[in-house]
């Protein structure tokens, strides 16, 4: 009976959307090319060379040797081994989605542990910081800069700080009872026979993953953009905040899209929004790690309850410095 439904269910919206494509051809190709062209534009220079290089570093074994220089600031926080500080590191620096896939590659490659890729996605996969100072604040026309950083990125890192001595504290070894774990796997690789892999072949690996991996997000954010055809033919339109409910929804869709069209009409709804991502993160979250146990669940719950502390703190914000309050 459930497997009914849910077939009538697909059914039914693989044909709701088909019809949405016919009758709104305008609003459908305005909306595929919006997504293309944040795709192209933005995602494929930006993410694409990080991703092939990550991907060699992680195949050659060199993510450790990557994050000493900065081991001595993180480690007394996080207590983590230099793979799992690697994945802190280029989750924050690169931005969404590559603090999912380096988690995923260094879990399938065997370099951290299921707790560990789990507690890191909890909260290394946000959006970047060159994508939030030179499209997000300008869009929504704040000026501080600082404080608005903090909120995107200083509290997630407080959040994973808190993570790791509270939820995880007993689930994650501490990097002294690494070395000898480490010692046994380069043994046992050894008795193997393991032949080294080549750089050429490395760089291949690397560049179809990323190309497969960049790819797979283009798809989603067409498919999500195009999805706004839904309210727009089926939901009233009204103000909300100067903008119309078709551009918040937007944003719950595909964020980028959501933000260009709310522009700066409602920025508190915007920054409350960007720590979730929007469904299409979610599905381009899912995408990544989905050859992997990692819980998708669980990294939503995460997302939610960030979004729970970014208000709570634009509420002490408003509250205790009100003229200072989005500006």
């Amino acid at each position: 009976m459930r497997k009914n439904i849910k077939t009538f269910s697909l059914t039914l919206a693989f044909l709701l959307l088909t019809g949405l494509l016919l009758a709104f051809p305008k609003e459908s190709l305005a909306f595929s090319l919006t997504g293309l062209q944040l795709w192209f534009n933005r995602m494929v220079p930006t993410l694409l060379p990080f991703m092939i290089l990550s991907g060699i570093m992680i195949r050659l074994d060199l993510t450790e040797h990557v994050v000493k220089a900065v081991s001595p600031f993180l480690m007394p926080f996080f207590k983590i081994s230099l793979n799992g500080l690697y994945a802190v590191v280029i989750g924050f620096l690169c931005g969404f989605p590559m603090g999912a896939k380096v988690i995923a590659d260094l879990y399938e490659g065997r370099r951290i542990t299921k707790k560990e890729a789990s507690f890191l996605l909890a909260f290394c996969n946000n959006i970047g910081p060159v994508y939030f100072i030179s499209f997000v604040l300008p869009t929504l026309e704040l000026k501080l800069v600082l404080p608005y950083v903090f909120g995107m990125y200083g509290l997630p890192l407080c959040y994973g700080i808190f993570l790791r001595h509270t939820v995880y504290r007993a689930y994650i070894p501490s990097p002294s009872r690494l070395g000898p774990v480490r010692k046994l796997k380069n043994i046992l690789s050894a008795a193997e026979g393991a032949a080294p892999i080549s750089l050429l072949d490395t760089l291949d690996d690397s560049i179809l993953s990323g190309l497969y991996s960049i790819a797979k997000l283009g798809g989603y954010m067409v498919l999500f953009n195009l999805l706004n055809l839904v309210p727009r033919a089926f939901l009233p339109v009204f103000s909300f905040s100067g903008t119309d409910s078709g551009a918040v929804l937007n944003c719950f869709l595909e964020i980028t899209s959501g933000i260009s069209r709310i522009g700066s009409h409602a920025p508190l709804i915007v920054l409350l929004l960007l720590p979730f991502g929007g469904f299409s993160c979610i599905a381009q979250t899912y995408s990544i790690i989905k050859k992997t146990d990692l819980s998708l669940k669980n990294y939503i719950c995460h997302k939610m309850a960030l979004s729970g502390i970014t208000l709570f703190y634009y509420f002490l914000w408003q509250l205790f410095f009100p003229s200072s309050f989005l500006l």
